[in-house]
C-alpha cells in the first residue's frame, strides 16, 4: 500500500513485480462416455488407473463397450481420464432396493450389482450401555434413537460400519439419509426417505433385489440436453478434458452419426479433440474394406462427420483385435478410440503436445492384431483424405501410422490438417484464456499492455525452448502484440484489449523421399 512519510527516515515499501505466470493446461485428460455395471450416472468422475475404474464403476463388462476401450487407454500408457456414465431406464429406475426391518433404503447406483448388498442392524447399547448413551447425548439423543449400520457388498466382500446413526426426522447430522450421503459408497436413502421416531430392530437384516443394468442407449440420452447437463453435455460441469472417447454401445453397434456430430460440436466448444472410431460396416470384408471406407468419406451422406467440426475430430481405422477375459479369452473386435487416447497421452509426456502421435514409437499395446491388415497402397487411398491407419509391421507390432483430422483431406488445404497442429492450438488457446483472467477490470493502457506482453510472451518462450515451434530464433516461431496498434482508442472506450498471438507451428514429416544416385566415374 502507498506509504505516507511522517518523520524523517528511511521507509521501506514492496512492490508487486507485475509478472503473471501463464501455466499450461494439461493436454491428454480423456472423457469416456457410455455404459458402466456400476457408478453414479451423469457425473464426469475422474478415474487414475484402472484398479480404480474396477473398484467405482465395476470394472469390464461385456455389454459395456467403454469399459474395454477405459482398459485400452491404461494399457497404452493413459494417466488421468473421466468416466461419464449413463444410463438407459429398461422399466425401472433399474436400482436394488434394501429394507432392513423399518429401515428402507437403495443402492448408491443403478444396475444389478446392487442385488449383491446385504445389511444388518444393531443396537450400540446392548454391547455397551455406556458409551451409547454418551454418543446419544453428544448429538441431543437418547438410546433408543441410534443404531449402527453394517452393509456387505458379497460380490466383493467390501463392508461399510456406519455408527450413531438415527431413523428422527429431527436427528440433525445424525440423521441416516445424511450420514449415508456422505460417507457411504454403497447404499443411499430412497428419493423420499421414511422417518420415525422409533428405531430398527436389533440384528434386522435385509438383502437388496430389484436392480437391473437397463438397456441399450438411445440416441437422445447419449446427446443429452446442455441446458440439464445430461448425456453427453454433462462433461460441461468438468473443468477440462482434452480427448473425447465414445465407443459404439455394443460390439456389434455403430454409434450413430447424430452422435457423433453432437460430440464434435462439443468438442469445438469445450477446446478438445473427439476421436472418432470406424462404423463396423467397414471392415465387414476386410479385403475390400480400404475401398468402401474411402468411398464412404467422399460421399457426403455417408462420412463418419461433416466438415463443420472436423477440426476437433480425427478417425482412426481400422478396429483392433483382442482377447476378451470375459469370454475364455476369445479374440473379439473392438473400437480403437481407447487405445489411441492412450498413445496420445504417452506421447504427451514422452515428447509433449506437439508431436504427433503416430509412427513407430506410437506403438498399440493390449492388443492381437487388427480386423484389416491394410497395404500401403490401401494406406494411400486412406490418408489423402483424413483416414488415420492403424498399420502392423513386421517386428514391431501395431502403431498409428495416420496423424490427421478430419480436416486433413489435401483438397482441403486446412490450417489444421494434422493432430499435433489442432492440438497444440488448442492447448495455447486453453492455456492463455485460463491464464490471462487477471486482465478483466485492469486499467486499459500501456501499462498492462506491457504486463500481458511479458506474460503470455514468457508462455511462449516456453515452448519454443521445448521445441514446440519452427524457426531458430523466438522471432521466427512466434510473436505476441499487445499496444495501440491492436487496441485503438474505440477499443478503449468499449472495454475491449486486443491481444494478437501467432506461431509456427511444427509439421510432421509424412513423406520421406530418398534419392539414390550411382555414382561413375568418368576414367
Amino acid at each position: 500500500m502507498p506509504i505516507s512519510p511522517t518523520y524523517p527516515g528511511v521507509y521501506i515499501q514492496e512492490l508487486d513485480s507485475g509478472v503473471r505466470t501463464v501455466a499450461g493446461v494439461p493436454t491428454s485428460i480423456t472423457a469416456f462416455v457410455g455404459r458402466t455395471k456400476k457408478g453414479g450416472v451423469g457425473e464426469p468422475t475422474p478415474c487414475f488407473n484402472m484398479g480404480e475404474f474396477n473398484r467405482r464403476f465395476g470394472g469390464l463388462w461385456t455389454d459395456s463397450n467403454v469399459s474395454y476401450a477405459v482398459d485400452d487407454f491404461f494399457a497404452n500408457g493413459g494417466g488421468q481420464c473421466l468416466i461419464l456414465r449413463l444410463f438407459e431406464q429398461d422399466g425401472g429406475d433399474g436400482y436394488s432396493g434394501l429394507t432392513v426391518g423399518t429401515l428402507i433404503l437403495r443402492a448408491k447406483s443403478p444396475g444389478s450389482w446392487g442385488n449383491s448388498l446385504t445389511a444388518k442392524i444393531s443396537h450400540p447399547d446392548v454391547a455397551d450401555p455406556e458409551g451409547a448413551a454418551a454418543a446419544a447425548a453428544k448429538y441431543g439423543l437418547t438410546v433408543n434413537d441410534i443404531f449402527d449400520l453394517e452393509i456387505v457388498d458379497t460380490a466383493t466382500d467390501t463392508r461399510e460400519v456406519l455408527r450413531t446413526l438415527s431413523m428422527r426426522s429431527d436427528a440433525g447430522q445424525r440423521r441416516f439419509d445424511r450420514i449415508l450421503a456422505a460417507q457411504s459408497n454403497l447404499v443411499e436413502a430412497p428419493p423420499a426417505p421414511t422417518f420415525s421416531n422409533s428405531r430398527p430392530a436389533d440384528a434386522a437384516t435385509g438383502t437388496a433385489s430389484g436392480g437391473d443394468d437397463g438397456t441399450t442407449l438411445a440416441d437422445a440420452t447419449y446427446q443429452g440436453d446442455p441446458a440439464l447437463k445430461t448425456g453427453m453435455q454433462g462433461l460441461r460441469k468438468a473443468d477440462i478434458f482434452n480427448l473425447l472417447c465414445i465407443p459404439p454401445d455394443t460390439r456389434e453397434a455403430t454409434l450413430p452419426k447424430a452422435v457423433r456430430e453432437t460430440a464434435a460440436a462439443l468438442c469445438a466448444e469445450r477446446r478438445a479433440l473427439y476421436i472418432v472410431d470406424p462404423p463396423n460396416e467397414w471392415d465387414a470384408n476386410p479385403d475390400t474394406a480400404a475401398t468402401t471406407a474411402k468411398n464412404a468419406q467422399l460421399d457426403a451422406t455417408d462420412q463418419v462427420l461433416p466438415l463443420t467440426n472436423a477440426r476437433n475430430a480425427a478417425l482412426y481405422f481400422p478396429r483392433l483385435l483382442k482377447r476378451d477375459p470375459l469370454r475364455g479369452g476369445q479374440i473379439d473386435a473392438f473400437a480403437p478410440c481407447g487405445a489411441v487416447a492412450g498413445v496420445i497421452s504417452r506421447t504427451d509426456v514422452n515428447r509433449g503436445v506437439f508431436k504427433a502421435p503416430a509412427g513407430l514409437a506410437a506403438t498399440l499395446s493390449n492388443t492381437q492384431g487388427l480386423t484389416v491388415k491394410l497395404t500401403d497402397q490401401e494406406n494411400g487411398l486412406l490418408n489423402p483424405i483424413g483416414v488415420n491407419c492403424l498399420r502392423s509391421f513386421q517386428n514391431i507390432g501395431r502403431v498409428v501410422w495416420g496423424a490427421r483430422t478430419l480436416a486433413g483431406s489435401d483438397v482441403l488445404s486446412d490450417d489444421y490438417k494434422y493432430v499435433s497442429v489442432r492440438r497444440l492450438a488448442l492447448f495455447i488457446e486453453e492455456s492463455l484464456f485460463r491464464g490471462t483472467q487477471w486482465v478483466v477490470f485492469e486499467g486499459n493502457d500501456e501499462p498492462l499492455w506491457a504486463q500481458i506482453r511479458l506474460s503470455v510472451g514468457s508462455f511462449m518462450q516456453r515452448l519454443f525452448r521445448q521445441g514446440a515451434f519452427q524457426g531458430a530464433s523466438p522471432k521466427e516461431a512466434y510473436f505476441v502484440k499487445c499496444d495501440a496498434s491492436t487496441t485503438t482508442q474505440d477499443d478503449i472506450n468499449r472495454g475491449i484489449v486486443n491481444i494478437v498471438v501467432g506461431f509456427a507451428p511444427l509439421q510432421p514429416a509424412e513423406f520421406v523421399i530418398i534419392s539414390i544416385q550411382q555414382i561413375r566415374s568418368a576414367s
